[in-house]
């Protein structure tokens, strides 16, 4: 099923079809990459499985997918590999976030994972919207890791932390932690990512092949 969403400035398209061709499960590109596909989970800032994701699986364009091994074999050269935490993004899961963020009293993950914003707060402050950038298919949310322990490297925040700790230009982590962050950004920059101001995690690819195309097939 397809439809069209008329937006301020362009068109998009939001569809349920998917296919090996358009999306494809990271490690089929990366073997040895680790996944921890948290909204599968329930540690997560909703504190739930989230809608959509009916397998821990991370799957990407085809062009992200191999840009993430470019990445990843830079990164091994040092004894250094990527973690990978979120990937595509049905649109029925952003759906999820904004239906809880609705619900103004459900906040049993507040002191994890947004401690210094109100939830009322949370669309005012875009950490949550009706659409994410993850539904095209070209965008992942990911960290260092030590190849040999497996063990992520600190980043001075956990992933989906809502605070400006998480923003990457951020000095009130430790030199260590900035060193991490830079470092995190230099490889996946050379790969053909750009990342975000806010989130020191999330990468786009920045030619993205669907970039009009939110796609809102599950994950299986």
């Amino acid at each position: 099923m397809k439809k069209f969403i008329y937006g301020l400035a362009c068109l998009v398209l939001v569809t349920s079809k998917l296919s090996a061709a358009e999306l494809v499960d990271i490690t089929s590109k990366v073997p040895n990459i680790q996944t921890e596909i948290r909204y599968f989970t329930t540690n997560n800032f909703v504190g739930t499985r989230i809608d959509g994701y009916l397998a821990p699986k991370c799957l990407l364009s085809e062009a992200a997918a191999e840009a993430v091994a470019k990445a990843q074999y830079a990164l091994n050269e040092f004894g250094l590999g990527l973690k990978v935490f979120d990937c595509y993004r049905p649109q029925m899961a952003v759906d999820h976030f904004v239906r809880w963020a609705k619900v103004l009293d459900d906040t049993k993950q507040k002191a994890y994972y947004y401690p210094d914003v109100p939830k009322s707060e949370l669309f005012k402050r875009g950490y949550i919207a009706a659409r994410s950038g993850h539904s095209r298919g070209s965008t992942l949310d990911v960290t260092l890791i030590d190849s040999s322990s497996l063990q992520e490297l600190d980043m001075g925040s956990d992933w989906d932390y809502f605070s400006k700790v998480s923003w990457p230009s951020y000095k009130g982590v430790n030199s260590q932690q900035r060193a991490n962050r830079m470092l995190l950004a230099k490889v996946m920059n050379a790969a053909g990512f750009t990342g975000l101001a806010e989130e020191w995690w999330h990468f786009t690819l920045i030619d993205e092949p669907y970039s009009e195309i939110y796609f809102s097939m599950p994950i299986e």
